[in-house]
């Protein structure tokens, strides 16, 4: 290595003024401060420069804090008296004894089982086969009946649950259509809807029905997103379409998939009220009354408002548990969760 002298320039310059052709510039020492960190922007100049943002998200900030957040002070209720035109923070401390007495309740348990199996049954039913009538639908090639077939499998989406109901009245009633085609074959009249061991059955068929379709709408957007590149060296590597579909498609949507999951966990003990309602009766409550219809009976048939708040708040307090388990498991396991 080739050593190189600075001499001392003449008229009292420096020496570091002087740069020699052999010896190159050392580098400027990086800014520090605001500048190099960059400066934050004022909330003002954001907002002025995205209002139309800040002003989409007002409406659903207030229906959050209207009917999701202000509510939760009547969870109160749950450890007080209340007396219908008292406070509507009840009367009088009760501490814990609606939470004992729920928790002693036969019948409470009996409908917490209930509701358990049911939201099991939906969601190990109605969670998959939006992933596979996606995947069936992204393999077609023809556009025409693509479309097709999702604008059928969407239309009960829209179907109100009372017109859902009706159909299934008519269809599964003593002289319904099922039961002429039973009778047509030669078989007796079964009464489904007096059924105890019929409900499930029915209450999972309809909701597959009418949700199966509309679920895959997220699922075909987050199709779109998987690198074709991705494919084409599968198909390189001699991967068959199932092999494909296998290493590559499920991968790609497994965010969305997960986070479906999990929000489906976080709401496994709201079970559909309106059907539940519609569809059961006295006959059917061994195995169609839930949680949503007990409190419905006790709180407002029965005008038990504090035990009914009780349970709701059980409710909620086992349904954050859940989400939160499912988020941990899922982060930890997959690598993917809402937070």
């Amino acid at each position: 290595m080739r050593s190189t002298r600075v001499l001392a320039p003449p008229g009292g310059a420096r020496a570091e003024d002087v740069v020699s052709d052999d010896v190159p510039a050392p580098p400027a020492a990086p800014r520090r401060g605001r500048a190099a960190r960059g400066r934050p922007v004022p909330w003002r100049v954001t907002l002025r420069r995205d209002w139309p943002l800040y002003a989409l998200a007002v409406a659903p900030v207030l229906f959050l804090l209207v009917f999701r957040y202000l509510p939760m002070a009547g969870n109160a209720i749950a450890f007080r008296r209340f007396r219908p035109g008292g406070s509507i923070f009840g009367d009088e401390f009760v501490g814990l004894r609606y939470i004992q007495m729920f928790m002693n309740d036969p019948t409470f348990w009996a409908v917490f089982t209930n509701t358990i199996v049911l939201g099991g049954l939906t969601l190990l039913v109605c969670f998959p086969l939006p992933i596979v009538l996606a995947l069936m639908l992204n393999e077609l090639r023809s556009r025409r009946f693509k479309r097709v077939v999702q604008s059928i499998s969407y239309l009960p989406h829209f179907l109100s649950v009372v017109i859902v109901v009706g159909m299934l009245m008519q269809l599964l009633s003593l002289q319904g259509t099922v039961n002429q085609l039973i009778e047509g074959l030669g078989g007796d009249a079964v009464p489904f809807l007096q059924r105890p061991e019929w409900f499930r059955v029915i209450y999972v068929g309809s909701e597959m029905w009418q949700t199966v379709g509309w679920g895959t709408i997220l699922y075909l957007a987050a199709l779109t997103t998987v690198d074709t590149s991705l494919y084409e060296a599968a198909r390189i590597d001699g991967a068959n379409r199932w092999q494909q579909t296998w290493h590559v498609t499920l991968p790609g949507i497994r965010p969305t998939m997960v986070t479906l999951l999990i929000l489906n966990v976080g709401t496994f003990l709201n079970v559909g009220f309106e059907k539940v309602l519609l569809l059961y009766n006295p006959l059917t409550y061994e195995t169609a009354d839930v949680i949503s219809t007990y409190l419905y009976r006790v709180g407002l048939v029965s005008n038990n408002l504090s035990y009914a708040a009780a349970i709701g708040l059980f409710q909620a307090v086992i349904g954050l548990i859940m989400i939160l388990t499912a988020n941990l498991i899922s982060r930890r396991a997959v690598g993917a969760s809402l937070w």
